[in-house]
C-alpha cells in the first residue's frame, strides 16, 4: 500500500552541475528511502542516500531509481531516470543564472546520402528536465522522428530537404541549426558537389530568438518558404536560424 506521488524526472546538465533528484511518496506507516544508480550494468545502492532528496553533482551519466519500504516490508520502486552529462560543452555551457530550459550543445551536419543508404541526423540538448526532441523537414513535423538520432534505414530521393530539430522541456524550447540534406545516386551526388563553386548560392538567416521580445515562429516558416521559392530559380540555398 506504498503510492508514489513524485517520481524524481531525468535531467540532461554539464559536468560539474549541482542539482537534485526528488521522490515522494504515501504509505499507511512511516516510509523509508534509499537510492541506487546504475552505470554500465552494474547497480549498487548509494551509501548515505536515505532521504526523499537525493543531492547530486553531475560526473558522468548514470541511471537513479529510489526504492521505498514501509514497516510491514513492503517495497515499491521509482522509476528509472537518467542524468545524462555532457563533459564538452564549450559554446553551449549555459549562463550562470540557468534555470533549466533546453541549450543546444550538439547541432546536426550537412548530410549527403546515396539512394538506399541509411541516413542519420544528430543532435543534443541540456536540460533539467530532460529535453523532448521533434525532428521538421522543409518546415513539415516528422511524426515518428522523435529522438536525438532521426535514423532512415534506406533513404529516399524524398528524404531530401532542409531538417532541424526542436529541443522542449517546461522552461521552453530551443532550435538546432537547420542542415541540408541531398539524396541522389552516387555520380549525381559528385556532380552537386562539384557544380556548387560556380552556382549561384543564397544564404538564408531567420531570427527567432530575440534578447526583449518573444519567440517568434513565423522566421522558420519564411526561411523554408523562401528556400523553395530559390531552388526553383536554380539557387544552391543554405538555411540557418538564429
Amino acid at each position: 500500500a506504498i503510492a508514489i506521488t513524485e517520481q524524481p524526472v531525468s535531467v540532461s546538465v554539464p559536468v560539474g552541475y549541482s542539482f537534485t533528484l526528488r521522490c515522494r511518496a504515501q504509505g499507511r506507516t512511516s516510509l523509508q528511502y534509499q537510492w541506487f544508480c546504475q552505470r554500465q550494468s552494474v547497480c549498487q545502492q548509494i551509501p548515505g542516500a536515505t532521504q526523499q532528496d537525493l543531492p547530486v553533482t553531475a560526473q558522468q551519466t548514470q541511471l537513479y531509481t529510489c526504492r521505498i519500504n514501509d514497516l510491514y516490508k513492503n517495497a515499491v520502486f521509482s522509476d528509472w531516470v537518467k542524468v545524462e552529462v555532457h563533459q564538452c560543452v564549450a559554446r553551449g555551457l549555459p549562463p550562470r543564472l540557468w534555470r533549466g530550459e533546453p541549450v543546444v550543445v550538439l547541432n546536426p551536419t550537412e548530410q549527403r546520402v546515396e539512394v538506399g543508404k541509411p541516413l542519420q541526423l544528430q543532435c543534443a540538448a541540456m536540460g533539467v528536465p530532460a529535453p523532448t526532441y521533434q525532428w521538421y523537414q522543409n518546415g513539415n513535423l516528422l511524426e515518428h522522428q522523435k529522438k536525438k538520432k532521426l535514423w532512415i534505414t534506406h533513404a529516399k530521393v524524398s528524404d531530401s530537404g532542409t531538417y532541424l530539430c526542436c529541443a522542449s522541456n517546461s522552461h521552453g524550447e530551443h532550435w538546432t541549426n537547420a542542415v541540408d540534406v541531398h539524396v541522389g545516386e552516387h555520380q549525381r551526388l559528385l556532380g552537386c558537389t562539384s557544380a556548387s563553386a560556380t552556382g549561384k548560392i543564397a544564404l538564408l538567416v531567420g531570427n527567432n530568438h530575440y534578447q526583449h521580445h518573444p519567440n517568434l515562429m513565423a522566421p522558420v516558416t519564411d526561411v523554408f518558404e523562401l528556400r523553395l521559392l530559390l531552388e526553383q530559380l536554380g539557387f544552391q540555398v543554405v538555411s540557418l536560424l538564429d
